[in-house]
């Protein structure tokens, strides 16, 4: 099956995912087919920012008109931003939508988590992940935290990468929602915090929503016997099987 992807918000984010599904099909021998469409930073979050869900959602369902016409045979958004809109989009789409928000749903309740703490844009943290996580307890930053948390975040996004700054300022809010709100790990709202926190080496036990999306996609093809168990790969896996894979190919 073909992978189709709406990427390029942002960059970092896109090439996170890139990473972890090379990573999951290379660690099962099998050769990955797929194909990205790029959508704009900048539209999307002006309209997240004014709650134009059906603007950017038509906008997500013209990039998947190019990406069936290209041969995909359904569609991730490779933002949590982005699922501002995922109902809208949905019920647009020409292919069928891999939602992540209802990919990270199904492993805290495998997880049996019952309360986690969330970093994120501001939307992400006021409305718990869109309101999508069903029994379990959302637990934001506080006020405070949350706008420097936001600020963070969307500096970093535009970037397209982490400074000692912005970690700490993530670091700091994670650990007071550890401590003081009870959380058993914390969700990485958003898709660009892979770049300020690595599963392998974080000092917070995470919901790393990328890693969960990209195990979800690698599923809808078919690959369910061959994706790790872990509950993420980290940076440094996904470069290894990456170097594993291009030895191969060499020999």
């Amino acid at each position: 099956m073909q992978i189709g992807l709406i990427g390029g918000i942002g960059p970092a984010a896109q090439d996170h995912y890139c990473r972890h599904l090379i990573a999951l099909f290379a660690q099962a021998c099998t050769p990955l087919n797929m194909t990205i469409a790029h959508a704009d930073t900048p539209t999307l979050l002006a309209n997240l920012a004014a709650d134009r869900r059906i603007e950017q959602a038509e906008i997500f369902a013209q990039l998947t008109e190019r990406l069936a016409v290209a041969g995909a045979d359904f569609v991730a958004v490779t933002s949590i931003a982005g699922h501002f809109c995922r109902r809208d989009f949905a019920s647009r789409s020409a292919l069928p939508v891999i939602d992540m928000v209802d990919a990270i749903a199904q492993d805290v309740e495998a997880r049996s988590l019952n309360r986690i703490g969330i970093l994120g844009t501001r939307t992400v943290m006021e409305t718990r992940l869109y309101g999508g996580l069903e029994g379990v307890t959302v637990s934001p930053p506080s006020v405070d935290q949350m706008d420097a948390v936001h600020s963070a975040y969307v500096e970093m996004a535009a970037a397209g990468v982490v400074s000692d700054a912005q970690r700490e300022t993530f670091y700091n809010a994670a650990r007071d929602m550890m401590e003081a709100k009870g959380a058993q790990a914390i969700l990485l709202g958003g898709t660009d915090l892979a770049l300020a926190f690595d599963p392998a080496i974080s000092p917070f036990p995470l919901v790393d929503g990328v890693a969960i999306h990209a195990r979800a996609i690698a599923k809808r093809t078919g690959l369910n016997h061959s994706i790790p168990a872990a509950a993420a790969i980290s940076e440094t896996a996904a470069l290894q099987s990456i170097a594993v894979a291009c030895e191969n190919l060499r020999d």
